[in-house]
């Protein structure tokens, strides 16, 4: 079993917090690093049932509370049974915990292909994406996740397709 989590406390309210995860997707993404990651693409408008994904990673929406809860169900890779989700849950009245969770039970080549290549790309765009959500309210001035040796190297073949689009 995997169990992945990536945590901020935003120095915001959690009604201001919130729609970031409202904005996935969207033309006007405030969460996703879509500059730097594939962009995260649904078939509609965010909500149950929409599906999509971001580069090989396939999932559709299984719940949604608008400003608060999106959790989506992983369709692939092969063997990626499980599900992520994006929450923001109030800590104080200027203090949100923005989370990402991630939990399945990989099969087949997934138990090899998770640990050694979608696990530090998936770290390192959750982070990245947690730096966008620090930098939207100024939590943390200019907040950017160093990317490790061996992500810099899994990324080097799709970095360059990115720069020539």
């Amino acid at each position: 079993m995997v169990y992945n989590t990536h945590q901020r406390e935003i120095a915001a309210p959690a009604s201001e917090v919130g729609p970031l995860i409202d904005s996935l997707a969207g033309k006007n993404d405030r969460l996703w690093p879509r500059s730097e990651w594939p962009a995260m693409r649904l078939n509609g408008p965010l909500g149950v049932g929409a599906a999509g994904g971001h580069g090989p990673v396939r999932y559709f929406v299984t719940a949604y509370e608008p400003g608060r809860r999106i959790e989506f169900q992983f369709t692939s890779p092969s063997g990626f049974n499980g599900h992520h989700s994006f929450t923001a849950t109030s800590l104080t009245d200027t203090l949100t915990l923005l989370r990402h969770e991630l939990s399945m039970s990989p099969s087949g080549t997934a138990k090899l292909t998770w640990p050694l290549f979608f696990r530090p790309m998936h770290d390192a765009l959750i982070e990245e994406s947690l730096d966008r959500a620090e930098n939207e309210f100024g939590s943390s001035p200019g907040a950017a996740h160093r990317r490790s040796l061996w992500t810099k190297i899994l990324r080097a073949p799709f970095s360059a397709r990115m720069t020539r689009k």
